[in-house]
């Protein structure tokens, strides 16, 4: 396999920031050099594991009454993301997201990664809960997402039912903690830097060209120079 550098992120598919530093990392890989050697890998995080199975409450409703913003300030900070969204060339239906807790989501996640199509999930549940208002906890839609960008509708059965997933989802959690995230999104560069929040791609470019370079010198290969060349013997068997 070949040798990349590898770019971790952090994210919860509910958390709106997330999918603009998506486009961010994105725009900021398009104009780096050595992006050919670069691996995206998702980790899991959950902005609030207590979020119930089934909606109960609107966007406005949730943020009101869990986390006690006045409603005007709710519809504001909800207006300026979505204005935030549309820069960057997405669209945000908030008033359709359905919010649900989001284990079953990241449980495929984790399977979808087994199968090298971590990056195109967390695209389409991006997508399917922001902009079309889809049920990330329902396992029928979830399944047919899954199977949208290839996975096997009955093997990805396993993501809901074998412990693994749960598992790893709660050692990238553990992780984060470890690491000290505070909130997502947040990017690993090489577990040696790490960057915090949707940051405008000039700034992702600058920190992924520091830590790049880093790892170019630690995985440089040393090549000998030929000085003096004899009678040798090739793999192929070709003695001369």
């Amino acid at each position: 396999m070949e040798n990349k550098m590898k770019i971790e992120i952090w994210s919860d598919v509910m958390c709106p920031f997330c999918y603009i530093g998506k486009r961010n990392l994105e725009s900021a890989l398009e104009q780096f050099h050595g992006k050919n050697q670069i691996e995206i890998l998702w980790k899991s995080y959950q902005l609030d594991a207590e979020m119930p199975q089934v909606a109960e409450e609107s966007y406005v409703e949730y943020l009101v009454q869990r986390k006690r913003m006045p409603a005007d300030e709710v519809n504001q900070m909800l207006a300026n993301v979505t204005a935030s969204a549309k820069e960057v060339g997405l669209t945000y239906n908030l008033d359709k997201s359905v919010l649900v807790n989001s284990l079953n989501a990241h449980k495929l996640l984790q399977f979808a990664k087994t199968k090298g199509l971590g990056n195109e999930l967390e695209e389409r549940l991006f997508s399917a809960f922001f902009t079309e208002g889809k049920n990330i906890a329902d396992l029928t839609t979830l399944t047919q997402l899954g199977k949208e960008i290839g996975l096997d509708e009955t093997e990805l059965q396993t993501a809901f039912t074998a412990d693994d997933y749960a598992y790893k989802i709660a050692q990238d959690i553990a992780e984060a903690r470890h690491i000290g995230v505070q909130g997502v999104p947040f990017f690993g560069l090489d577990s040696r830097y790490g960057v915090s929040g949707a940051q405008p791609p000039s700034v992702l470019l600058q920190n992924i060209e520091v830590a790049f370079a880093e790892w170019e010198k630690r995985n440089a290969k040393t090549e000998f120079k030929m000085t003096t060349e004899g009678p040798s013997c090739s793999p192929d068997g070709v003695c001369e």
